[in-house]
């Protein structure tokens, strides 16, 4: 009889079978397909209970669906069972093709393992066939094997749990088949589901990150145009490496220039030709800076230029953020700052410190005898022209020069050396370092019968006429009180002579101070600096050669006011 109903049955099942695969493949959510599957067995297949335990990826099963019995689902669900007991369970008893029977009479060493089960009551079997309750039958679910792979199955990403069949007897063969086919259908159906649910958490990570990212570029780019100080975008690398890409307003307001304008530069075209060099490296440092930057109309400001470099990951530096402060207010007040600690408050003239800081600028540690006049004439390549042998010189492999009994020298650090004329020798054609020594005559009594503000006065006049008699490039100093110092560089003995008689007779001329024409002159002593002495010591040499013009002058020739 049995056998008679079998076809009817069996077509039966598949029609089910179809429906409920076409369920699993329908289902809108991983967790809605593993309900599914579980609902199929019970609908489709004829068994009771029905649980699918799902491999978690640290290897162990979780039982993520359960249908036939809501007490038994509400206290299974979500229980894990070890990889270990599991890898045991399908490792023992009975195999039906792909399926495991472990039956009633072995099942009970399993009964103290963590795989999660449930219990159900009934008698003893009466016949061979029937079902016990504490038989277990298990379908592994394998994903598809990978193409080319050397095994039938693929990786294991479940189990279903399957019990109490509704005839009450063990699956016979076409059961059992249809059990390992649905296995198989349902590992599929979760494989693609798990797949699906993957790609859309993807995707709404995704879409959260390309927010962020849309957030991040528009806090960026209002921080960027709306920013008060200058903002710029710069491409490094490449055959543009420089070129500014973009430029906020205030960069913009800051040199005057528009904005698509200044994607026709670099900032290497907009800088001061002295802060090239300072520009470069910072560039290539991703530092910062104090540099002039031009501006439309000629002039320059001072700024402050701070670099990131914005780096990818995969491929290196790809720009440079600048930011450009403007510190020209700044920078006014310390070059004020700086000239008034190096310049006289009443004249502003180069004060003593200063003086002596550009003589000695010009002075080394050497010793005019070790190098004569001619030491003077360069050769092409900017060194003395000289006889090393002929002078006490020792040049060595390591390029340092040493002079004998003297200390050492780089004999490559392009130092011109300062050297004096000839003692003695009114013009022999060389030419020197003149120190022009000047103290005014008759100053005090000014100072006495009309105040201060008329010494002040002619003070300030003085200054104006010995700065106004002599060359670019020559320097005008106030020691203090009435005293002046002149450098001036490239003179021989008579162009000294000359230019002291020269600034005598614009000294001597009358001064208007305090309402009233003044007169003072002027003592000049003729000093000459050259490598080996220092500062003070030429400073000295004038002024007691000043001294000694004064004392050889008759006195009434001493114009006073």
């Amino acid at each position: 009889m049995e056998a008679e109903s079998e076809p009817y049955v069996r077509l039966a099942s598949l029609r089910q079978l179809h429906q409920v695969m076409a369920d699993m493949n329908t289902a809108r959510s991983l967790a809605d397909t593993l309900q599914t599957v579980a609902n199929g067995v019970v609908a489709a297949l004829g068994y009771e209970l029905a649980c699918v335990n799902l491999v978690r990826p640290d290897g162990d099963l979780v039982v993520a669906a359960f249908a036939g019995d809501p007490t038994a689902e509400a206290f299974i669900t979500g229980r894990v069972g070890s990889r270990d007991s599991w890898e045991r369970r399908l490792g023992m008893g009975e195999t039906w093709g792909d399926l495991v029977f472990i039956p009633h009479t072995e099942g009970w060493v399993l009964d103290d393992d963590d795989v999660p089960q449930w219990y159900t009551d009934g008698p003893a079997p009466r016949f061979e066939d029937e079902w016990h309750p504490s038989d277990r039958l298990f379908a592994p679910m394998y994903t598809p094997a990978a193409p080319g792979g050397n095994g039938a199955c693929g990786e294991l990403i479940g189990v279903l749990s399957v019990d109490r069949p509704r005839n009450g007897r063990r699956p016979g063969a076409w059961g059992r088949e249809a059990l390992q086919m649905y296995a198989f259908q349902a590992a599929i159906a979760i494989s693609n589901a798990r797949l699906r649910s993957n790609m859309q958490r993807a995707l709404v990570r995704l879409e959260r990150e390309q927010q962020a990212l849309r957030a991040s570029e528009e806090s960026f780019r209002q921080a960027f145009e709306y920013a008060p100080s200058g903002m710029a975008i710069a491409e490094m690398g490449g055959d543009q490496h420089g070129r500014i890409l973009r430029t906020n307003d205030a960069l913009c307001r800051l040199l005057g220039r528009p904005a698509s304008a200044m994607r026709r530069y670099s900032f290497s075209d907009l800088v001061h030709p002295e802060d090239i060099g300072t520009l470069l490296r910072t560039s290539a440092e991703g530092g910062r800076a104090e540099l002039r930057l031009g501006r439309r109309d000629g002039t320059y400001v001072w700024v402050s230029l701070r670099n990131s470099v914005v780096a990818d990951a995969a491929d290196g530096p790809r720009f440079l953020l600048t930011h450009v402060e403007d510190i020209e207010d700044r920078k006014r007040r310390e070059l004020q700052l700086a000239h008034r600690a190096s310049h006289d408050s009443l004249t502003g003239l180069p004060n003593s410190a200063e003086l002596r800081s550009r003589l000695s600028s010009r002075l080394c540690a050497r010793p005019q005898s070790a190098h004569p006049a001619a030491v003077d004439a360069m050769d092409a390549q900017g060194h003395p022209a000289f006889d090393t042998h002929d002078h006490g010189f020792d040049f060595r492999t390591d390029g340092a020069e040493r002079f004998h009994g003297a200390e050492r020298f780089d004999a490559y650090d392009h130092h011109v050396h300062t050297v004096a004329p000839e003692d003695g020798v009114r013009d022999d054609g060389a030419k020197g370092l003149a120190v022009l020594f000047c103290d005014l005559d008759g100053f005090k009594s000014i100072n006495d019968r009309f105040g201060h503000n008329a010494g002040d006065a002619v003070l300030i006049e003085v200054a104006r006429r010995l700065s106004r008699g002599v060359r670019d490039g020559d320097t005008v100093a106030r020691l203090g009180g009435d005293e002046f110092v002149i450098l001036a560089d490239g003179l021989g003995r008579a162009d000294a002579q000359d230019l002291a008689v020269r600034l005598r007779n614009e000294i001597i001329q009358p001064i208007r101070a305090e309402g009233r024409a003044v007169r003072v002159g002027a003592s000049f002593g003729i000093g000459w600096a050259h490598c080996g002495m220092t500062a003070d010591e030429v400073l000295k040499s004038a002024d007691e050669r000043m001294y000694v013009e004064k004392r050889s002058r008759p006195k009434q020739h001493r114009r006073a006011g």
